[in-house]
Order: C-alpha cells, then structure tokens, then sequence
C-alpha cells in the first residue's frame, strides 16, 4: 500500500486527512510535531508523498521541508497552509516543496494532487532507457537523472519533469500553461506561479549565473523556452 506522511499538529485536521486518505487506498503516517515526522520518514522511508503543515509547536514545515530535500529529492511535498499570503506559497516552493494545499480544501483536491505526484514518482518501471543530450546536459530517462559537464545535478521529481520537457522540445516557446498541463497534470486547478517559482528554483540548479539565464529562457509575457 502506498503511504503518505501527514504533518499536521491540529489533531481535528489531520484525522480528518488520515481518514480521507485511508478511503482513497492510501496507508496514512501521522505526525504533530516536526521532529517527529522526520523520525517517521526514517521509519518508514518508503513513503511516497508527505503532506506538511507550516506552523507547528517545534520548528516551521519550511525547515521540514529543508531537512527533506538536504538526504531525499524523489519524494512528493505537499504544504499544506491556512494562510494565504503569496509568500508562504514561494517560500514553500522555493525551500523544495512540489505543490500547496490552502485549508480550508476539499478531501478530492487533496487526494488528486497527492496521485499525481505519485504517478510521477512512480512513471514507467518498464520505460526504455533513453539519453537526451543538449549541448553540456545529459539527461538519462530511465533513471530520472541529469548531468552537467558530467556532473550530477540534484533535482525534485517536479524539476526532472520541467528539464525532461524543455529537452523534449529545444528552441521551442512553451506557455506557463503547456508546463503546467504537462508536469503537473491536464487536472490540475492551481495558480500558474507555481510554474515560475519552480523555474527560478531549476535556474538556480542548472544556470551559471541564475539572475542571467542562458539555458531556460524566458518568452516575456508567455513562458519559456530550452536555449542549451
């Protein structure tokens, strides 16, 4: 059974979550504290997704999701927040999280974004392996890797699937909407800023000078295009 963290110190909610998630065929890995959610995801490091809350008694769920992303880039965050200031959702993205839930939400849009990021964690066990290179990048589908000058870049399943997309499509404008459409799913009902806080993140990772993009350029006042 696939299993989902839950991070959420407000037991009202995250039972809530827990029994939504249960109904959907998940197995639900509670936690209030983040500590404690750290030492669930060593206990069981075969989650998949883990949803975090951001205000929590010990330590925020930004300094969660840090800790995440400093020893694990294949697993899907989703923040989950009862504030919704836009720089909770840039923050959030921008320290490695793939998606946000604004509370109040509903039990389907919750479970809809945590199946999607399954999907792409999962993608194809059986996939062909393919090298798609462009000028210093190698990238290596079957393994969900990419390299620089020959050396790894460490990338969140959501920037593997934004630099597979540009590499797939050189030279070619794509709109903030194809991106979104296209890694974050046709069903999809969130903001198109996600698609351009996760660009900013990839430029800092893949760019020589991230304030002066050469390789991820930007289409002013439509998307953005793969100039490597």
């Amino acid at each position: 059974m696939k299993k989902v963290l839950i991070l959420e110190d407000e037991v009202n909610i995250r039972s809530f979550v827990v029994i939504n998630l249960e109904r959907a065929g998940y197995q639900a890995i509670e936690a209030g504290t983040g500590e404690s959610a750290l030492q669930r995801l060593q206990e069981h490091p075969d989650i998949g997704v883990a949803i975090l809350d951001i205000m929590l008694p010990d330590m925020d769920g930004f300094e969660v999701c840090r800790r995440i992303r400093a020893t694990n880039k294949k697993i899907g965050v989703i923040m989950l927040t009862a504030r919704t200031q836009e720089m909770d959702k840039v923050t959030g993205l921008m320290t490695g999280a793939d998606d946000y839930v604004t509370k109040p939400f509903s039990p389907a849009e919750l479970t809809a974004r945590i199946d999607a990021l399954y999907r792409r964690i999962g993608g194809n066990e059986n996939a062909v392996s393919e090298l798609l290179t462009q000028g210093v990048f190698v990238m290596n589908t079957r393994n969900h890797t990419l390299e620089k000058n020959g050396n790894r870049i460490r990338l969140t399943q959501v920037e593997y699937a934004i630099s597979k997309l540009f590499m797939q499509n050189p030279g070619r404008a794509l709109s903030r909407e194809e991106i979104l459409a296209a890694v974050w799913g046709k069903e999809y009902e969130g903001e198109l800023k996600i698609v351009d806080v996760n660009i900013r993140r990839l430029r800092i990772k893949i760019e020589d000078d991230a304030t002066n993009p050469t390789y991820i350029k930007t289409v002013w006042g439509y998307g953005y295009k793969w100039g490597a």
